[in-house]
Order: structure tokens, then C-alpha cells, then sequence
């Protein structure tokens, strides 16, 4: 059987904002995941249209196709065409488990909530000609799963392609996220088997790992257990995790010890009022500057994600929101304009309320707004988040930014990873055009390796001599005029 599994590329691929790295950053790990349960027989072509062309002149027999907000229209499209070509055409993903009824009509057959139990049986179903339109997941479990086909990834397209993820979900439940809609009818949070995590990891070469985890450090003993056994592995990794668990315990410590060095991190807002439109309880009275500084006393960089356009807040919330991550250190921020996606808390509420101002899913990428404002007009809220990349992303905040590290090798690491992220485009570009993005690799880990300060803190940096300095870059600080914006929405935005 040929079999063609798609990723289709988002609106923004069309927007003046499009910055092709933020999106050469992770391979397709779902659409991987689910080719592990075909039959070693199949053909498989695995294409993601963020790194490639599509070729749509083939005659697959089956067309499996991931969509997320703003690649609905798109993916609808290239459904339709295999379709009347006489292609079965099977659609899943965060899009279609919020509205099935739309997704359905360009399907043969949808797929509501994670895949790991359904898509086996559809595959037999397929096999007996019975398939069913729709498959809803109840089953919630990642024992046994196979090994991810990893050999379908286009290694060299991707500047971080050891992406993993080990657990799905999250235990909590903003009411702006995605997550609650993705994962109704069955449990919410749930993990690997540890040996089953590190046997995965144990299968990917190199140093480097990222987990796309919604939260690494959410249950303690799995994750107790994974850094435990990654002692030893001599990796470097990125993940994502709450304030809560930054502040709980000795996980974070732990989380260190195995290798994390840089973490996602979502504060999103500093209004107590905000955390509570938002069901933000994990970060309600909690101390972010105590969070804060207990990673950057393990060596741990911090990409902040914040929010803007919550009810409470006013003009002053850009430079305010600017300033405390430069003043904090913050290596990275993630900014975004609320965006209540549909088959969430926060869509339902505004729909109810009657500030849903249009359903062009396009245009629900966190840069446009898409609902009626309060204290903001919406020339001021989208005003405004432009403003607070540019200014937390200018020079002179990412150097002052750096110098607020006590360890000098602390700051050349804030340095060269948000400038060399922000601040460098053509050399991003070139590396992406002549597909050597993944060269790059060995520049992430050394910036990312740990290293003792004479304190006896872990740190994580290196030593880069001018020369090496402009290689990196092909610019001096001095000679380089990039701006910097924004990535995806949910896993994917995760771009540090």
C-alpha cells in the first residue's frame, strides 16, 4: 500500500512575518508516530510542506494529513484534491477534535483525540474495507507503543531534530489551551514507561534532545525516574515545565543533574486577575522571581511566554512585561495575543458573551486579534506585542539582559543564544535553502553544555573566540539589522 502522510504548512507561510527557521525547528513527530504502526511493506512518504514541497502528483492509496488552526484551510484543500483522485483520506489533529463536523466533510474518515489506540484499529479496519468515519480515542495508554519512525524524518532539514515526547498532555487546565478539547473522553495526563522513554532516547544520536512535552516535570516519580536514568547519558535537553514545579521539591535539581539547560516556561501574565480569567492556578501567588532565580542558579536559560490582551490589562503591559524579562534575564521570550481557539474554555465563554469576531482560522495565529477587546483597543494590543519584540529583542536589552547573570559565562550564553536566534536571519535562511540547518547542531550543543562557574553553581556556555563568533553569525553585532517576531501555536511554538 503507498501511503502519504502530510504536514501542511501554516497561513503564516504567506505572512510578511514568516520566519522559515521557527518552523524548520522539530520533524513531524506525531505523523512518525502513527507511520510505526504500518506494515513494514507500505511505502510511506513523509512530507512537511514547512521544509519542503509538497509533491501532490502521486496516487497514494491512503493520505493521512495532521492540521492545526491555521493549516485547516490548506490541509482541506490538499484533502480534496487526493480525494478526487480516488485517495482515502483520513484527517486528525488538534483542528479536527475541536470541530469534527467541519474536518468531516473533506475526510473519509476523522480522528478525535490522540491516535495510539485508534489508529491500529483503523488500519485493520482499512485492511477489511469496514473503515468507520469517525475514530474517537477513549483508550489512554502509551505502553507498547513501537519505536517512532524516525528513518522518515529529513534529519538534515531540521536545526533540532532529536524532538521527543515522552508523556501527553498536562495535569491543568487553562481555559485558553487546547488541551482540555484534545483529550475529552479519557485521561487527561499520562506517561510513557520510564524504560521505555530512555530506550527511545537511547535510539537517537548525538547530544542534543528537545521534549516537546506540554510538562516535563508533571508527575514527580515519572519524571524523578527519567532523570535518574538519564544520569550518565551525557545529553544536553530542552523542555518545558510550570512555576509550580520549579518551586516544589528537588525535581528541577534533578531535571539539572541530567542535563536540562534551557526551559519553556509559561508566565504568561503578572495579574492575579489574568490567572483567574485565564484558570491559571499553577502560577496563582506564586514568586517568579524565586522561580527565576533558582534556574539561573542550575545553569537553566528560561524562555518566557507571556500573554497579552487578558481583560485586565492596559497600554502599560507591553513595556512593563519588556522590561522585567530584561531585568530578570530572560534568555528568550514567547510573546502572543490571546487567541480563544475553538473547542476551548476561553472560545466558549467569548462566543457566549458574544466577542468572537471572526472564525477565519487563519487568522488565529496569537498575532492578529480575533475577539472584542476591553481595556485595549485592538490597534493597541496588536501595536503592542509588535513593540515588545522589537524592544526586548534590540541590542541593547539582550546585552543588558546578559549582564544580569553573575557569572561571566553566564552571559556570554544569554548572548550568543538570543542573539544568534533573534538577531541573524540570512544566515538562518542560507543554512535553510542549502539544507545544512542541522550543521548547526554542534554550535546548540556547546552553547548548551555544562560547565562549573567558580562558585561551584552549574553553568552552561562556551567560550567562543571572535573568529568563532563570525562564523556563527557571518556578522559582527555591530554590522547585523534583523528583527525578531513570533513561532506556532502549542507544541510547536516552543522555539528555545
Amino acid at each position: 500500500m503507498k501511503v502519504k502522510m502530510i504536514l501542511p504548512a501554516l497561513a503564516e507561510a504567506e505572512s510578511p512575518f514568516w520566519r522559515p527557521i521557527k518552523y524548520s525547528l522539530f520533524p513531524p513527530l506525531g505523523l512518525a508516530t502513527l507511520a510505526a504502526y504500518l506494515s513494514p511493506d507500505d511505502e510511506i512518504d513523509l512530507q512537511d510542506q514547512h521544509v519542503e514541497a509538497l509533491n501532490l502528483d502521486d496516487n497514494p492509496d491512503l493520505v493521512i494529513i495532521q492540521v492545526y488552526i491555521t493549516n485547516a484551510y490548506r490541509a482541506y484543500s490538499i484533502a480534496e484534491a487526493y480525494r478526487k483522485k480516488g485517495a482515502y483520506v483520513i484527517l486528525g489533529g488538534l483542528h479536527v477534535t475541536s470541530l469534527p463536523d467541519e474536518a468531516a466533510a473533506h475526510a473519509d474518515t476523522i480522528f478525535l483525540g490522540p491516535g495510539e489506540d485508534t489508529f491500529p484499529q483503523f488500519l485493520k479496519d482499512f485492511k477489511n474495507k469496514s473503515p468507520q468515519k469517525v475514530y474517537s480515542s477513549s483508550v489512554r495508554t502509551l505502553d507498547h507503543i513501537p519505536p517512532i519512525r524516525r528513518d522518515l524524518i529529513k534529519r538534515n532539514r531540521y536545526l533540532v531534530p532529536n524532538s521527543i515526547v515522552v508523556t501527553r498532555g498536562c495535569p491543568h487546565h487553562c481555559n485558553f489551551c487546547y488541551k482540555d478539547a484534545f483529550y475529552e473522553g479519557g485521561r487527561s495526563f499520562y506517561t510513557q514507561a520510564v524504560d521505555d522513554a530512555l530506550a527511545e532516547i537511547e535510539r537517537l544520536p548525538g547530544k542534543h534532545l528537545y521534549f516537546l512535552d506540554d510538562h516535563l516535570l508533571g508527575n514527580t516519580r515519572f519524571a524523578t525516574n527519567l532523570f535518574d536514568g538519564m544520569k550518565g547519558m551525557n545529553r544536553v535537553f530542552q523542555g518545558a515545565a510550570t512555576i509550580d514545579s520549579i518551586l516544589r521539591g528537588t525535581l528541577i535539581e534533578k531535571a539539572a543533574e541530567a542535563g536540562l539547560r534551557s526551559l519553556f516556561v509559561g508566565f504568561e501574565t503578572f495579574s492575579p486577575a489574568n490567572l483567574k480569567q485565564s484558570n491559571k492556578k499553577q502560577n496563582l501567588e506564586k514568586d517568579y522571581i524565586k522561580a527565576v532565580n533558582r534556574l539561573h542558579s542550575l545553569g537553566i536559560m528560561i524562555n518566557g511566554s507571556f500573554v497579552f490582551g487578558l481583560d485586565d490589562d492596559d497600554k502599560d503591559v507591553f513595556q512593563r512585561t519588556v522590561d522585567w524579562g530584561v531585568k530578570n534575564g530572560i534568555t528568550t521570550s514567547t510573546y502572543h495575543i490571546l487567541t480563544p481557539y475553538p473547542g476551548t474554555g476561553l472560545y466558549k465563554d467569548m462566543e457566549r458573551q458574544g466577542r468572537i469576531l471572526t472564525n477565519n482560522w487563519d487568522l488565529y495565529d496569537t498575532r492578529n486579534v480575533v475577539y472584542q477587546t476591553k481595556n485595549l483597543t485592538a490597534d493597541e494590543l496588536k501595536n503592542g506585542y509588535h513593540s515588545a519584540y522589537k524592544d526586548f529583542y534590540s541590542w541593547n536589552n539582550i546585552i543588558k539582559a546578559s549582564r544580569s547573570h553573575d557569572s561571566l559565562k553566564h552571559q556570554l550564553k544569554h548572548f550568543f543564544y538570543s542573539g544568534g536566534w533573534k538577531k541573524f536571519e540570512a544566515v538562518w535562511n542560507f543554512l535553510i535553502k542549502t539544507k545544512n540547518l542541522n550543521s548547526m547542531l554542534p554550535v546548540l550543543e556547546s552553547i548548551l553544555a555544562k560547565v562549573h562557574n567558580k562558585k561551584g553553581v552549574i553553568d552552561s556556555t562556551v567560550n567562543y573566540t571572535h573568529n568563532e563568533f563570525s562564523a556563527f553569525t557571518n556578522a559582527t553585532p555591530s554590522e547585523s539589522k534583523f528583527e525578531a517576531t513570533y513561532p506556532l501555536p502549542i507544541l510547536e511554538e516552543r522555539v528555545t
